[in-house]
């Protein structure tokens, strides 16, 4: 990768990875469009850290809180509301976790293409649209039980398919069952947290097995862009959302779905 090429893709995880618009659909389509080369298992794993750091450091305080409370559960059998919601966390962070073991190697070789990603594109958020229009927007997060952490949870395997948006498919599961937008997307951004610390472990597993040629100061980079680029994206993204909803958000997926329906077509 070039210098551009690898601000662009570093630029596209980081605003992208929070929003509802699918990152992966996003790093697939450089090269499914343009032609761009793999961008590479190290270049994947620099990504995924900066993204991780950014939700982290901006959710410091419930990350911290979250962990001690559920340390002191398991230790101490010290129940509370920040501890019950860790155990939720962890419970719907188990069905993507199991999708994606076993169905990893299938997605890679059958869904990762322009006509998938276009036809999810499209259908999920018409489904987003449709659950922020219906859904009461009512409850809070400290309102959220184990069947809801089921529901998001099994709703985010479906992630696993390009085009999805992990982001998107959670929120607008939280919004049908009934919480605001600011509960869906704080809750959306602290699953994400072990889902994308797991996928970064397995990569760099895999990356230390096979080996690499990468450029470190490329590398470097596009892992300080993915975490800048994502950081302000989760701060613009929460302070906008109850404001302006996730209608521009929809707008966008239709357009990209029809764009890429042409540029199948043609």
């Amino acid at each position: 990768m070039d210098w551009f090429q690898t601000l662009a893709l570093a630029l596209i995880q980081g605003l992208t990875e929070f929003l509802p618009v699918s990152s992966s659909a996003h790093l697939i389509l450089p090269s499914q469009v343009l032609g761009w080369q793999d961008q590479g298992l190290a270049f994947d794993v620099a990504v995924h850290v900066g993204t991780l750091l950014a939700v982290v450091l901006y959710f410091r305080r419930d990350v911290i809180s979250l962990t001690l409370s559920w340390v002191d559960s398991v230790v101490k059998r010290k129940n509370s509301d920040e501890s019950r919601l860790a155990w939720l966390i962890v419970l719907a962070t188990i069905p993507a976790g199991i999708a994606g073991l076993l169905l990893d190697d299938f997605i890679e070789e059958n869904l990762r293409s322009a006509a998938v990603i276009a036809t999810t594109t499209v259908l999920f958020g018409v489904v987003l649209w449709w659950s922020d229009f219906n859904g009461s927007r009512e409850r809070s997060l400290k309102a959220i039980n184990w069947k809801d952490a089921l529901i998001i949870g099994f709703s985010q395997a479906l992630a696993l398919i390009p085009g999805t948006s992990r982001s998107g498919i959670t929120m607008t599961a939280a919004l049908l069952i009934g919480f605001s937008r600011d509960a869906a997307a704080r809750y959306s951004f602290l699953l994400s947290i072990p889902l994308i610390a797991a996928a970064g472990l397995l990569k760099s597993v895999e990356l230390v097995q096979t080996g690499t040629d990468a450029q470190w100061t490329m590398i470097g980079v596009g892992t300080v862009a993915a975490f800048l680029s994502a950081y302000a994206c989760i701060h613009l993204f929460l302070s906008f959302l109850e404001r302006i909803g996730f209608t521009p958000f929809v707008i966008y997926r239709l357009l990209l779905g029809a764009v890429l329906g042409l540029y199948l077509l043609l």
